[in-house]
Formats: C-alpha cells, structure tokens, sequence
C-alpha cells in the first residue's frame, strides 16, 4: 500500500477532476487520492465514482451532506487517512493551481526530516501567475500581517498545499479546529508551530484557475483577519487547548 496520499476537497469542479486525478496517478512515485466532496450538483462525485472504476484501491471518495466550508472537509479527510494508516499527507486543490509534479518536492522535503512542508508562493520572491494585482496585494498582505501577529516564521501562512506527517495531524485537536475558510490553513499551521513542529517552506509557482470559479467571498477574507487575531489570543491564555 502506498504511504501517501492526497486530499482534494471539491464543490463543482467537474471541469478539473478527471484531469487532476490521472495527472497525480502518473507521477513516478505512488500517491492514493482522497476525494471529499460536498455533494456537488455538478456531478464532480459521480464522476469520481466512475473512476473509482479505473483506479480501485487507490482512487476513494467521501460525499458529505453539503458545503460545509474547506476547513471541515480537510478535517473529515484528516480522520479517514490517519485511520488507514497514511504516512504523508497532502493537501491539494482540484483546479491545477497547485502544480501535481511538486508533490514530490513536498514528500521529499518531509522525508528529509520536516513534519510539514509548504508549498510556498513567497519563499522566494512572489510566484504567482494569472492574479489581478488586487488579489497578488491581498494574499501577500496577509501573509505579513499573519506573520506579525502569530510569530510564525512561515511567509506563506495561508498556503494550501501542503504535506503533514501523520504524527503532526495525531497531535493535533482536530475537533477543537475552528476555522473553516481559508483562516483554516493558517490555524493548522499555527497549531504545528505551537507545538514545535518543524515547519519547511519549499518554493512553488502558483497558478490561478483556468476552469471553475473560485470558492474566495469577503466572509472568507473576514474570518481570516479577526480570526487571527483572536486566535494569538486565544494561544497565550489557553495554550493548552492546542
């Protein structure tokens, strides 16, 4: 059985998941695919199922009730691989803005002693292609303003690609994670900082979407703002409860 495997959270993305799926089963090393789907009305879960059919034993798919935000649908993910025993685990998007080939990177980075590894948009410079300059200012601002207020040194807190050790996500309160927008990614890597974790920043060229519409609201960006801040509150007084 293989040791990796990579969830792709997805709400209609029926246009990009046939493709994403096959380009990460072609890589040189074997990754399992987790697909956690909100019950797309598009179809993108029956279209995983019929792949399943190609891919059995590698290819799985977990259909919940409704959208219910990124950050429950990782957790659900999170669960069902430390259940089946996955070593590295990945988070990835479904819209070919995470490059598949670069999961490699991020394995090998965990293989040589990292318990996570980011695919980082500003590690070195910033590397994003097809954003509004708007959206390049948002993301990066962000990022600086989550740097100064949590203490992390990680220039890409909000990233989303990602790979844990299991023993990281076992140490973790998955139930206790409150976030469910984007604010999701930064509380996980906040909670491994917090534990000492050894946080690595492998550098990337992000893309944005060429297919499907992007899931980003103001809700979105507002959780991510106060949430921060209250979360840094909430780490120096109940340090405990992460």
């Amino acid at each position: 059985m293989a040791n990796s495997i990579v969830i792709i959270p997805t709400y209609n993305e029926i246009e990009n998941i046939e493709p994403i799926i096959r380009a990460v089963f072609e890589l040189p090393k074997e990754f399992h695919i987790l697909i956690v789907d909100d019950n797309s009305p598009d179809g993108t879960g029956e279209a995983v199922a019929m792949l399943q059919k190609e891919f059995p034993e590698k290819l799985f798919l977990e259909t919940r009730t409704g959208k219910s935000g990124l950050g429950t649908a990782y957790i659900h993910g999170f669960k069902w691989c430390i259940a089946n025993k996955y070593e590295y685990i990945f988070e990835m998007d479904a819209d070919f803005s995470h490059n598949p080939t670069d999961l490699l990177r991020l394995l090998k980075a965990c293989e040589n002693g990292a318990d996570v590894a980011v695919g980082s948009r500003y590690k070195q410079g910033v590397n994003v292609v097809d954003w509004p300059l708007y959206r390049v200012l948002l993301s990066y601002g962000a990022s600086f303003y989550v740097k100064m207020v949590t203490g992390m040194r990680v220039d890409d807190p909000t990233a989303g690609f990602v790979c844990y050790k299991r023993a990281v996500l076992e140490a973790i309160d998955l139930d206790s994670v409150r976030f469910v927008g984007y604010a999701f990614q930064i509380e996980m890597k906040f909670r491994a900082y917090l534990k000492n974790f050894n946080i690595q920043e492998i550098s990337i060229i992000f893309r944005d979407r060429v297919r499907g519409k992007s899931k980003m609201s103001s809700a979105i960006i507002t959780e991510a703002i106060w949430g921060v801040f209250s979360m840094k509150l909430k780490s120096l007084f109940q340090r405990n409860k992460f």
